[in-house]
């Protein structure tokens, strides 16, 4: 652990007004472990290596991030000094393994990338600062050549005539325009360039799946909320301004993943964005109208508007008449349209009238039904919910009750949980202050180091793996690790009157950009035969969901059948059962996880089995009918 021995406010700052803090680094595993930082060109460079019990005293600044690597298995892992509160940091408490790839899916890892771009922007620092002396340098010796030609000018006989003068001007025409020749042909971005590529393993780079994902997640964003594109393109995000907002290029970046995606309701979308902000940015930006113009127009044919796809065709070939491509798609858009009219001429009459509207079938304008909530696919009855705009029924809400409980237990007599119902049947509750603002730090402490991407169980094979519909990513905690994972795992006992002895251990998730989890189900199916079957502790039979903070916007779990939505409020814990009393699932409990408008996601879960709960929960002797499964929710 680390010890306090100066108030961090009282941090001292260097020459340059840089934050700096003196740090000790002591090594408490059985291994040897390098201690490295990167330096203003991108490069690892090793300070010392640490034997057990040693230690490095070192004067750094507060925003520079350190790697500790382990010199047997080369595992390795980062930390940024304003991210260390105590000025002597244990190694021994480094998880050294890091993770990679799929940063999008957990806001958590993705703060690494802000720690990559600022060595990439001191990087580039350097690299400015190195072009400007290679410039200046040139200056001086043009300045020193201009006046030296300048004197011989004068008096050109007089000039050569003397030795000095004779023997300069030669070896200014050779060795020192040789000198000229290299600074002007120095590559001095290349050492650079090679600098960030060697520090790769080093530093968190994104990769094409992080960029693909984030632009999905901004459109699932857009999607589920109803959030209109120019208003997202600003900036605003459900009526709050939040950021500067998007450029041309940004816009035509998000319609072209989009597209590679094969999704050309949203490269509309995007690519019509960056039309109007080309207008508006007029020569700030290197997209230019034919490339938008031809993903619109192909996006649009695909969308089935043909004539509009032909229009924007005709319109890039002004700008470009050589465009191959273009060239094609107008031919066969033409051929298209020309289908259309012969079969529209088909329809008609031999009189080439149009067909004459049955009596008994007048013309009416259409109207839309409003469909009622049976009638609502899950999907909207899920995205509805996620938006706030379904309430529970007052004659439901008039019968929830809050409370506070005691369950017999010593101390809760002195300290009760404050129970409040959220749904009678399934009974759905929610305890307020049940998880602590040290306990949370220390769960999310120790998981963040083991974050994998969340996964979810295949019912046919029991086997598990990952999937779109569930965008974060987990780690398992186990009660030995630390006093505050065993009084979070155990207090929800006291929370359910059940036993934890035959739960899973603590499963801690973090969500990233749009990170969701759509509706499913926590406890396995009839047809489900191997979920399960390797802890050999039977069916989930409840959940307990705590939630670790709270979330500026969306992010919700929702229950799809039942209309109820609850909200993430951080200390407070959810708890339902999943299964009914005689062992069958209760498909009610249907739930999701709304995607993340704003802000980040945190909370842990405890599944709880049937084993060891006989005599805890027994099972009534009602013949209770198990809900069909009709594969539609």
């Amino acid at each position: 652990m680390c010890t306090n021995e100066n108030n961090r406010n009282h941090s001292l700052r260097s020459i340059n007004n840089t934050h700096s803090s003196f740090v000790r680094f002591v090594n408490t595993t059985s291994r040897n472990v390098g201690v490295y930082w990167i330096d203003y060109q991108g490069q690892a460079v090793q300070y010392k290596v640490l034997s057990y019990n040693d230690h490095l005293d070192v004067n750094t600044f507060e925003t520079h991030p350190w790697i500790f690597v382990d010199e047997e298995t080369r595992d390795r892992t980062k930390h940024r000094m304003d991210r260390i509160f105590f000025v002597v940091l244990t190694i021994g408490a480094i998880s050294l393994p890091v993770s990679r790839g799929e940063l999008y899916t957990a806001l958590a890892d993705m703060e690494e990338l802000l720690e990559t771009e600022s060595v990439l922007i001191d990087t580039l620092h350097g690299f400015i600062h190195a072009q400007e002396e290679r410039l200046a340098t040139l200056k001086r010796n043009v300045e020193d050549y201009a006046r030296e030609h300048e004197e011989a000018s004068r008096n050109i006989q007089q000039y050569l005539s003397n030795p000095i003068n004779a023997y300069l001007l030669v070896k200014r025409l050779t060795t020192d325009w040789k000198r000229i020749e290299e600074l002007i042909t120095e590559d001095v971005g290349k050492a650079f360039v090679s600098n960030i590529t060697n520090s790769r393993n080093d530093l968190k780079f994104p990769t094409d799946e992080d960029l693909n994902g984030a632009a999905v997640a901004l459109m699932r964003l857009q999607d589920t909320y109803k959030l209109d594109t120019a208003h997202v393109a600003r900036g605003v995000l459900n009526g709050v301004q939040y950021s500067t907002g998007l450029s041309a290029g940004d816009c035509f970046e998000l319609g072209r993943q989009s597209y590679n995606n094969a999704d050309y309701y949203h490269t509309v979308l995007w690519m019509q964005e960056a039309m109007d902000r080309l207008q508006e940015e007029h020569n700030r930006t290197t997209t230019t109208k034919p490339d938008i113009l031809e993903y619109l127009a192909f996006s649009t044919y695909m969308q089935g508007n043909v004539a509009r796809a032909l229009s924007m065709t005709n319109e890039l070939l002004e700008l470009v008449p050589t465009h191959q491509r273009a060239l094609g798609n107008r031919a066969y858009y033409q051929e298209e349209m020309q289908k259309k009219i012969t079969q529209q001429r088909r329809k008609r009459g031999e009189d080439g009238q149009e067909e004459a509207i049955p009596a008994d079938q007048p013309f009416t304008v259409a109207e839309k039904k409003i469909k009622t909530w049976e009638e609502l696919t899950e999907r909207e009855r899920y995205e509805m919910l996620c938006r706030g705009e379904v309430t529970l029924p007052a004659d439901v809400q008039k019968n929830l009750k809050c409370r506070y409980v005691e369950r017999g237990i010593p101390f809760l007599k002195i300290a009760p949980f404050k129970e409040e119902e959220a749904y009678l049947d399934p009974r759905i509750v929610i305890y307020h202050d049940v998880i602590y603002d040290e306990e949370i730090d220390t769960v999310k402490r120790m998981a963040q180091p083991r974050f994998k991407r969340a996964t979810v169980q295949n019912y046919k094979t029991g086997e598990v793996e990952i999937a779109h519909y569930r965008i974060s990513k987990s780690a398992w905690l186990q009660e030995y690790e630390h006093p505050h994972v065993k009084a979070v795992s155990r207090r929800v006992e006291d929370l359910t009157s059940l036993t934890v002895d035959t739960a899973e251990e603590l499963q801690v998730v973090n969500y990233g950009i749009g990170g969701h989890y759509e509706p499913h189900f926590d406890f396995a199916r009839r047809e489900e035969k191997n979920a399960f079957k390797s802890l050999g502790t039977g069916n989930r039979i409840a959940t307990v969901l705590y939630y670790m903070t709270d979330v500026e916007q969306g992010g919700g779990t929702v229950f799809t059948k039942i209309n109820l939505a609850l909200w993430p409020r951080k200390g407070s814990a959810a708890f339902w059962f999943n299964l009914k009393p005689n062992g069958e699932g209760d498909y009610r409990t249907r739930h999701a996880a709304c995607p993340v408008l704003t802000g980040s996601k945190w909370v842990a879960n405890k599944w709880l089995h049937e084993r060891g709960q006989e005599f805890l929960h027994p099972c009534n002797l009602e013949n209770q009918t198990p809900d069909p499964d009709s594969g539609l929710y």
